[in-house]
């Protein structure tokens, strides 16, 4: 039998669609845009709509960027500034109670009644300060903590200084233990967490300063590719119109370049006005802070040395580096500025000649201070020294140190007083200069895009 033939049907090959690969992706997103631009009507829209979203998308960029520097220099003046002097101002009361207190226990039963009020004024005035930073704090601050340090240690403080007194009063010896205890208590742990606290604070105030002053270069960036865009969309149209002038997109460049000149002169201007409060007020007032703090805190050496009755070298020391600190640097480099010398270089021109008075009067107040120890030292006049020193004697009061000492801090702190208006009378309203260019450039853009969109639409129009 033969064997049968297996013979193979053709394959049909189904016929090509026309166009096949390519028109499948003309029907995409992407196709539908290239064959828009196909057509110079297609074109036109593409362009407008790509100046609108330029235009709207700098308006909206610009004015977050200015909103957001606005509330920096608002919180500058508002929580920044006077956070970090509350801070500084809980130092110094806090040095001063200490100060006075021992100026208190030295005169004893003769104890003025203005140095027991002055001392119960400052306590008063640092628990106050560290109630209203504590409120104004939030939880999540590392003030915080040295906050809630010395809301706990003031109350301790003050029962040593009442014990110190009491004992005093009665003669008993151990009202100096007492007192110096006391001391010890302030110095290593109120004014230290005082000095942390006015630390962090000064940090908060550098930061939102630097943010308040930030040059804005994304909106800047945005600008230019924007009139770039403009420049561009603009030069198109001569070239295939021969028109010269689109009365719609020369508007839209005219606001966008409005934007951007307002946007510079704005922030141009909060700069410098920021700049001024912080070299005539901020800085200042932070230099003259920690001079004050020195100053308080030769006093207070000053005051103990005469506690301890000579059993320890301890407060002559302290009073020999802390002169040392306010007119000298750490480094030791003679001739280099300490804390009163650079408070006074860094102060405006009034607070200047306040600071300069007061470095007369500790001239005066360190040459009192020579011969309260000389007498003490050399002469063994315990008692002539102390009345050199404080005493409740009218007479001989203006010629004691202390006299010295409280005429320095009047002068130190007229100038604070001096620095904080200044600090105030520059930084004040910046914020409200830049929320309004915020709100102008928000605005111009608008109107670009409106002009830009109109503009289009009048060529648009010539091919119905």
């Amino acid at each position: 039998m033969a064997t049968p033939v297996r013979t193979e049907r053709p394959r049909t090959v189904a016929p090509a669609r026309p166009g096949g690969t390519a028109a499948a992706r003309e029907t995409g997103p992407l196709g539908r845009l290239r064959r828009a631009t196909r057509t110079a009507p297609g074109r036109l829209r593409l362009a407008g709509a790509l100046l609108a979203v330029l235009t709207v998308a700098f308006g909206a960029l610009t004015a977050w960027q200015v909103n957001s520097r606005a509330q920096a220099a608002e919180r500058v003046v508002s929580y920044s500034q006077p956070l970090s002097q509350a801070a500084a101002d809980i130092h110094r009361s806090l040095a001063d109670a200490d100060t006075t207190a021992a100026t208190g226990f030295l005169l004893a039963g003769a104890e003025p009644k203005a140095v027991r009020d002055r001392y119960e004024q400052d306590l008063a005035t640092a628990s106050r300060l560290i109630a209203e930073a504590a409120a104004r704090t939030t939880t999540s601050s590392p003030a915080q903590g040295w906050l809630a340090t010395l809301n706990q240690q003031v109350p301790v403080y003050a029962g040593l200084v009442e014990t110190a007194r009491a004992d005093n009063r009665q003669g008993f010896p151990l009202g100096g233990a007492y007192l110096r205890h006391a001391s010890d208590q302030m110095r290593t742990v109120l004014l230290p967490a005082a000095a942390q606290l006015s630390a962090a604070e000064n940090q908060a105030l550098a930061d939102d300063y630097a943010e308040a002053q930030s040059i804005p270069w994304a909106a800047y960036g945005l600008g230019v590719v924007t009139l770039t865009a403009l420049v561009w969309v603009q030069t198109t149209l001569y070239r295939r119109t021969n028109r010269v002038f689109n009365i719609g997109l020369l508007g839209s460049t005219a606001a966008v370049l409005a934007a951007v000149l307002w946007l510079t002169v704005a922030g141009t201007g909060a700069n410098s006005t920021l700049r001024k409060s912080q070299i005539d007020g901020a800085n200042p007032l932070k230099a003259l802070n920690a001079a004050r703090v020195d100053v308080l805190t030769a006093r207070l050496a000053e005051n103990l040395h005469l506690v301890a009755r000579g059993s320890s070298t301890q407060y002559a020391d302290l009073w020999s580096k802390t002169t040392e600190h306010l007119f000298s640097s750490d480094t030791g480099r003679p001739g280099t500025a300490g804390t009163l010398a650079e408070a006074r270089r860094l102060a405006p021109e009034d607070a200047g000649a306040a600071i300069l008075d007061a470095m007369r009067q500790y001239d005066q107040w360190r040459e009192r201070h020579q011969a309260a120890s000389n007498l003490e030292n050399v002469e063994a006049d315990y008692q002539g020294a102390l009345d050199a020193t404080v005493t409740v004697k009218e007479a001989d009061a203006p010629k004691t140190s202390d006299a010295a000492f409280n005429a320095t801090d009047q002068r130190l702190a007229q100038a604070a007083a001096t620095e904080l208006q200044e600090f105030k009378r520059a930084a004040e309203g910046t914020d409200g200069d830049l929320r309004t260019a915020a709100a102008a450039v928000a605005v111009l853009a608008l109107v670009a895009a409106a002009a830009a969109l109109r503009g289009l639409g009048r060529r648009l129009a010539e091919y119905r």
